[in-house]
């Protein structure tokens, strides 16, 4: 996929909902240069309504709650996280993206990864019908009845939509630093095994912490 350095009077109008399963270099451009930041959260406010939803499985602690209460509770929670969560990855591929000499913005960040969160859009009716069905077997860890259709399709259509938001993710740094692929590759790559890392640290050492204040009781 090409990089887009038309001007705005040459570009055609874009759809960013989409445009961007197939085209994210042409809709990162489009989003960068022709929408604000009010719209980028505009589509993490409906995006990670899914991510909020498809996040219910296994929420015991929302379990005895109604469905109604659970939806205004994710819609509320959507654009927060959505917010927090995409500033938060366009701080990470920001700064790495400097390591390859990527020339983007945090504000060019910001607006393009907002996009990973189209994606999520799909999930929304089925999680809901999966929510309003069965809750229990959505929130229950310990759930040992059948599961309901919607069960399968929401599932499947979710590893879809994490694996290809992965890859829209990749177009979207490369076009925003205006780098090749495998360098946007790398710049998300290496966050990633550093954070790993760090966690695996701490893991360790909270054991070896707890261990010892046992060893002292």
């Amino acid at each position: 996929m090409d990089n887009y350095n038309e001007t705005s009077q040459e570009r055609p109008k874009v759809n960013p909902f989409l445009s961007i399963w197939l085209h994210p270099k042409q809709t990162t451009r489009y989003m960068i240069e022709e929408k604000s930041i009010g719209f980028a959260i505009l589509l993490m406010s409906i995006g990670y309504l899914g991510v909020t939803l498809s996040d219910l499985i296994d929420s015991t602690f929302l379990s005895d709650w109604s469905p109604w209460f659970i939806v205004i509770f994710c819609v509320i929670a959507a654009p927060i996280s959505g917010i927090i969560g995409t500033a938060f990855s366009a701080l990470i591929t920001w700064l790495f993206g400097k390591l390859f000499k990527g020339t983007g913005t945090y504000s060019d960040l910001f607006k393009g990864l907002s996009l990973t969160a189209i994606p999520f859009i799909v999930l929304i009716p089925f999680y809901l019908i999966w929510l309003f069905t069965s809750p229990e077997s959505l929130m229950n860890s310990d759930y040992t009845g059948s599961y309901p259709w919607v069960f399968w399709l929401a599932i499947l259509l979710t590893i879809v939509v994490v694996i290809w938001s992965i890859v829209i993710t990749v177009g979207i740094v490369a076009e925003a630093h205006q780098i090749p692929n495998w360098m946007a590759f790398l710049t998300l790559l290496i966050p990633t095994i550093i954070f790993v890392i760090l966690f695996i640290i701490l893991m360790i050492v909270l054991f070896l912490i707890f261990g010892i204040f046992i060893g002292m009781m």
